[in-house]
């Protein structure tokens, strides 16, 4: 065995530990990435992942999935890349699939689901916080505030997944403006290889097509997450108001209990957030038996990793050269605006299902206080949250 393999294999060995092992968003896991990558293992310098972690704040995507299966690319190529894709969201994954599969029997044997409904309206709580978080961090200008309002009154109001990536356009095109704010850099001419672009949109035109024309669920299944995980902007928070508004609302594939019982879950397991697509996927296949129910969340993770992965080795190649363009740092300003609307939205869309009660409303503001005021992880905050159901119920 080769020295190179060896090292792919310490490599992969120390992403399944980072998968089993990082709770929280992208934030936290950008920690523990810098922690295990750069200072124990020494995989590449702390300035090159920042540089990638920045990357894959831009593009639409899982940014924690993109930033480390762009480092497993930067390693070892294309191969190494894709087993660290795998590595890093089957144990989440498998956790979430497991989740549906619960609550999906629980629901056929007439069990109550009354343990859960505690961690409903904390998760509202955690997405509240989540909008707070985002909004202070990325929010600073006049436009950015008044995109971010547009944003939460349209999105909210149309109820429409086709609203997202409009407001999305619209919050960069209105930025894209302010270039001349922006400090010069010399810019390189652009070497582009443009095939993982075609092949991300052939993919979403293929799927969309099928999709449209063939009345299959996991082929369906499968168009309504790449499309979902070729629009989303700024990680998992910004997914919910996606995923609520076309699953639960517009087409109505599940109850809203179901998917804020979901999202509740994913908070208190390790690794990507965006795994809550596998739950979702089991769940919405839940009349083919479990075979279906675990096709519907393997064909779900593929829908939404796929096009994060796709374009973070588009962009990676000639990345360099692009983020000296003033017009394409300014258009952030707008997009990121408009994602922290997309997430104060989606607490206003989890409020409405959940039953007006002193007790429900008191779970919502303690969860986005406790996340407020203290350093408790939200892990531990959704486990109280489920021990308290099964001992009360």
């Amino acid at each position: 065995m080769t020295i190179r393999r060896v090292r792919y294999i310490i490599f992969l060995r120390d992403v399944l530990i980072l998968s089993v092992s990082a709770f929280g968003g992208p934030q936290a896991h950008i920690a523990l990435f810098l922690n295990m990558m750069v200072k124990k293992r020494g995989y590449l310098s702390e300035t090159d992942l920042i540089e990638l972690y920045a990357l894959c704040q831009i593009l639409p995507g899982p940014t924690s999935s993109q930033t480390i299966t762009a480092m497993g690319y930067k390693i070892g190529g294309i191969k190494l890349a894709y087993l660290t894709l795998l590595v890093w969201v089957l144990p989440a994954v498998i956790l979430m699939t497991g989740a549906a599969l619960m609550v999906d029997f629980f629901q056929d044997q007439n069990i109550s689901l009354a343990f859960l409904r505690f961690i409903q309206p904390m998760a509202v709580g955690i997405v509240a916080y989540s909008a707070y978080r985002i909004a202070s961090n990325v929010v600073s200008t006049k436009e950015g505030y008044f995109l971010m309002i547009i944003s939460v009154f349209f999105s909210f109001y149309l109820r429409t997944p086709y609203a997202f990536p409009a407001l999305l356009l619209m919050g960069g095109f209105v930025t894209a403006f302010k270039f001349k704010q922006q400090p010069k850099e010399e810019k390189n001419p652009l070497k582009i290889n443009w095939s993982y672009f075609l092949i991300w949109l052939m993919v979403l035109i293929v799927a969309g097509l099928f999709g449209t024309f063939f009345n299959v669920v996991p082929i369906k299944i499968f168009e309504n997450f790449y499309r979902n995980g070729s629009l989303i902007f700024g990680g998992g928070q910004v997914l919910i108001p996606l995923l609520f508004t076309e699953f639960v609302e517009f087409k109505q594939f599940l109850t809203s209990e179901q998917f804020i019982s979901g999202y509740a879950l994913v908070q208190a397991l390790p690794g990507p957030t965006f795994s809550f697509a596998a739950y979702l996927g089991a769940l919405i296949m839940n009349d083919w038996g479990t075979g279906g129910q675990i096709l519907g969340a393997l064909v779900a993770t593929l829908g939404i990793f796929l096009p994060g992965t796709f374009l973070i080795f588009f962009f990676s190649r000639f990345w360099e050269d692009v983020k000296r363009y003033r017009m394409i740092k300014a258009s952030l300003e707008g997009i990121n605006a408009v994602s922290s609307g997309l997430v104060i939205a989606a607490t206003l869309y989890l409020i409405e299902p959940i039953q007006v009660t002193p007790l429900n409303y008191l779970l919502m503001f303690g969860t986005a206080g406790i996340l407020f005021f203290t350093k408790i992880p939200t892990p531990f905050i959704i486990l109280a949250g489920l021990v308290m159901g099964f001992l009360l119920s």
